[in-house]
């Protein structure tokens, strides 16, 4: 339990973005930072301004911070209240106590013209600030820092029959447990990221928590982990935005604007951020979402690490909820120290920022020439409008990223964790870490200290059995699976075998058997970056069935060589077995099982085949592959074995084992003999690609997928008496999903194809189509139909047949702002599917999707040429959970 919740703790550093630390002298300044009225400030900024470094406090407003001997100006800042600056004098190797007492801000109104009727000088601040985003962005070509991170989370409740075994694993409610890591972390532009952990301590499992891919999570950004940023272009159509006040802080102006969401709910923020006036970059921000019924407030405080150039020095996220009765707060505490910056040559002319909206353009102003270089332009200190200037941006990222040698890779990784990161003890962490421990991390410390001596002893005790023998056949192996490893990359073992018991009409009750043995290889490099892997499979498959009293069996022979980017794949696999008609397998055997037994209806249709084939892939790139197969088969056609069932009423009876179709005759299903070739080209256009240690990966999400396919069946070849399949069939999907920003998420699935010649097909050879006729939706939102019949217009002439699935943000329930933080989503659904044989059958639905963060609710009816054929209602998981 104590893994689970580790694992939970984990889930819940996603929503932190992040940055971070370092130094170890033997004297300094700690104290506290409180208000006037003794109330202490928790993550309070203390920041050493002629070093260009800082600490946060901790949540009693606590600080310590290592100096050598020497004179320092001490800036210590808190939202809300006056910065405060005092001067400190270092003399010797002890301790100097420093307490801060800030009181509250003042705001004023004078520096801003704010009239009764007038625009809100907030929009003039914020497209100012737009229209810089970028450029703030950009400015640094590249940037070093060290980074301290401190997780704390507690588990407030549990369900009331788990909180005792919670107990006995050691986990107590409303106790800390927390997780620290000090790591040097590298930022190159576009989106390159190098991180060294140098330190790590935390209890259980979590010994891999990285601050790394949260580095790049900035407010410039559009879209903060699918939220939108309040600078981001689209800001003003999902914020309204309020300008309360002005103030200054280390000789700058800033501007505090409250920003409220158009639409509350998930993926919008709300709160406060402050501008720098004439920079146009963030001072500071509090702002608080939500994501799947979390509540998340992020608080961040810059600093000038460089003429111009302010930087996030202090980071807090707090994130709490509940879920399956669970319900927790965690808190992230991230400390940025020692910049190492390397700025943008291009981007060292700023000029002036005209907001054309209410302001007057003067006639000296600039504009974006597509006909000279963005570059070039960028030289000049031409005032130009907020518009003009964000063109010029875009243009000029758009001929850097052209220009980079590696122009398809949008990002790249890094990580290395140093030998000793997991081995200081006591004394390193106190002498390194920036933020002093409260008393309930001590105490959580002192907890997990003792609990891992015992599993030490535990894993000690395992391991050293586990050397004097192998892994053991136990009783229940060949059912809930297991691996055997003979070295070198040999194993042999069972596959999950549960799933391959069940109930058919035409078997009877049956039950299945899936074994391997696998032979591994890899090929590394100097670097131990692994650059080809080879793989060798035997995967025989078995199956009997009770009442048909008939035995099936395959194997699959099957060599892999994979490289980095490319890869092929060849094959044999040949035996004899049981199949359903549609090899997209639309009915699920359990769910066909729980059908037939209790509700007397056998909607899974089957056939067999004593078939031997070979087949070949070649991935080129993960933006093309091709495929190719050639099968031999003699097929027969199978009829019912069993009238079984727990429902006995005369009323229903099991439907033939022959599908009802408005094409087939008799002949359709008699026995044949096929000798088939199957060649596909899947391509993704546009596809991007990122980098994680040395080893390039695929952003599938960002391209769609076509899939060109052609089948040929080449008749009478062994003089089979004319019961031979013979024809041509070509088809092309297309596959994708769109993001409309936080509006909605569109998925669309489309597929056309046409028999060139159909001389003669028989019905497992039929184009057939995702129907399904039980109560439960397949994965996917875009992935079948779901009240059509399984194989009533499966066709063997051409066809057209279109899934789209639209996901809205918010739509009729979830005009209710608790809806949506709720998590829960509205959807429409909307398929279409015509044969030239078959009426125009049509479908339409509405969902509610995300309920109780897994559940999905579909509701909704399908049509013949425009008559209601059926409906109801269908149940699933939510679409974000993806499930191959």
């Amino acid at each position: 339990m104590i893994k689970l919740f580790n694992q939970v703790f984990l889930l819940f550093g996603f929503f932190l973005f992040i940055s971070f630390f370092n130094s170890a002298k033997s004297q300094g300044i700690r104290g506290q930072v409180m208000t006037n009225e003794g109330e202490v400030l928790p993550y309070a900024s203390v920041y050493i301004r002629n070093l260009g470094d800082g600490v946060p406090t901790n949540e009693e407003g606590k600080y310590e911070f290592r100096l050598k001997k020497g004179v320092y100006d001490v800036l210590v800042q808190y939202l809300g209240y006056k910065s405060k600056v005092e001067t400190v004098i270092i003399t010797d190797e002890s301790w100097k106590e420093l307490n801060f007492e800030l009181e509250p801000q003042i705001y004023t109104l004078g520096t801003v013209e704010v009239n009764a009727g007038a625009e809100d000088p907030a929009l003039t601040i914020m497209r100012k600030a737009i229209a810089k985003a970028k450029y703030h962005r950009l400015q640094v070509q590249k940037y070093s820092m060290t980074v301290y991170l401190k997780g704390t989370g507690q588990l407030t409740d549990a369900p009331f029959f788990l909180k005792k075994t919670l107990e006995k694993e050691g986990l107590n409610l409303n106790e800390a447990y927390t997780s620290e890591s000090v790591s040097r972390i590298t930022f190159t532009q576009p989106n390159k990221v190098e991180e060294k952990v140098i330190s790590i301590r935390t209890n259980g499992d979590n010994q891999s928590t990285s601050p790394a891919p949260y580095i790049q999570t900035s407010f410039y950004q559009e879209k903060i982990n699918d939220i939108i940023s309040p600078l981001s272009r689209a800001a003003f159509q999902y914020y309204r935005f309020k300008y309360e006040g002005s103030f200054f802080d280390q000789d700058v102006l800033v501007s505090k604007i409250k920003v409220t969401p158009r639409s509350p709910g998930e993926q919008v923020f709300e709160g406060y951020i402050y501008i720098i006036e004439d920079l146009w970059a963030i001072h500071s921000l509090n702002l608080q979402t939500s994501y799947l019924g979390f509540q998340i407030q992020a608080t961040q405080q810059y600093a000038p690490v460089a003429e111009n150039v302010w930087m996030p020095l202090t980071h807090q996220y707090k994130f709490g909820g509940k879920i399956f009765g669970f319900e927790g707060d965690f808190k992230y505490l991230a400390s940025t120290r020692e910049y190492d910056i390397e700025l943008n040559p291009d981007l060292e002319q700023v000029p002036e920022i005209i907001d054309e909206k209410v302001q007057e353009v003067p006639a000296e102003a600039a504009d974006f020439k597509k006909s000279v270089s963005a570059l070039e332009q960028l030289s000049t200190e031409e005032p130009m409008t907020r518009k003009e200037y964000r063109k010029l941006l875009n243009e000029y990222e758009k001929e850097s990223l052209k220009e980079r040698e590696n122009s398809d890779v949008v990002v790249e990784s890094y990580y290395e964790v140093d030998s000793m990161a997991k081995k200081y003890n006591q004394a390193y962490w106190d002498s390194i870490r920036p933020v002093p421990l409260t008393e309930k991390e001590i105490e959580g410390y002192s907890r997990d200290d003792s609990l891992a001596t015992i599993e030490a002893a535990k894993v000690s005790e395992v391991d050293s059995v586990a050397k004097k023998a192998r892994r053991k056949l136990k009783p229940l192996d060949f059912m809930n699976g297991g691996s055997y490893s003979f070295g070198k990359g040999v194993s042999l073992g069972f596959n999950q075998n549960w799933t391959k018991m069940s109930f058919n009409t035409v078997e009877g009750w049956k039950v299945g058997m899936g074994l391997f043995y696998r032979k591994n290889q890899s090929i590394k490099q100097a670097d131990s970056v692994t650059v080809l892997r080879k793989s060798f499979n035997i995967e025989p498959e078995l199956r009997y069935g009770f009442s048909s009293k008939r035995f099936y069996g395959k194997v699959d022979f099957r060599w892999s060589n994979t490289l980095p980017l490319s890869g092929t794949t060849f094959g044999f696999r040949g035996g004899r077995y049981i199949y359903q008609f549609n090899a997209e397998e639309p009915i699920n055997e359990q769910v066909n099982a729980f059908y037939s037994l209790l509700l007397r209806q056998n909607y899974m249709k089957l056939f067999e085949q004593d078939f031997a084939g070979a087949y070949w892939a070649h991935r080129v790139n993960y933006g093309f592959t091709y495929r190719a197969t050639l099968t031999y088969a003699n097929r027969r056609q199978l009829f019912n074995a069993t009238d079984y069932s727990f429902y006995n009423k005369p009323e229903r009876e099991y439907t033939p084992n022959q599908p009802e179709n408005v094409e087939t005759t008799d002949d359709s299903f008699v026995d044949h003999e096929s000798l088939k070739l199957v060649a596909s080209i899947e391509w993704r256009p546009g596809i991007r690609y990122g980098i994680r240690n040395g080893r390039k990966y695929a952003l599938t999400d960002r391209s769609p997928l076509v899939e060109f396919t052609y089948r040929k069946a080449f008749g009478d070849v062994f003089g089979s008496d004319g019961n031979a399949s013979d024809f041509d069939h070509v088809s092309m999907s297309f596959k994708h999903d769109y993001n409309f920003g936080v509006s909605g998420k569109l998925d669309f699935n489309i597929t056309v194809g046409s028999f060139l010649s159909n001389n003669q097909v028989f019905f497992p050879d039929f184009q057939h189509f995702g129907g399904n006729r039980t109560i439960f939706s397949n994965f996917g939102p875009a992935s079948n139909y779901r009240f059509m019949d399984y194989y009533k217009y499966s066709t063997n002439s051409s066809y057209f047949s279109g899934i789209v699935h639209y996901q809205f943000r918010k739509f009729l329930l979830t005009q209710l702002p608790m809806l949506r933080f709720s998590g829960v989503r509205e959807n429409i659904f909307f398929n279409y599917l015509k044969t030239e044989n078959s009426p125009h059958y049509w479908e339409i639905g509405y969902s509610l999707d995300n309920l109780f963060r897994i559940f999905r609710v579909e509701f909704g009816a399908g049509f013949e040429n425009g008559n209601y054929l059926r409906g109801g209602a269908r149940f699933g998981v939510a679409t974000f959970i993806q499930v191959n």
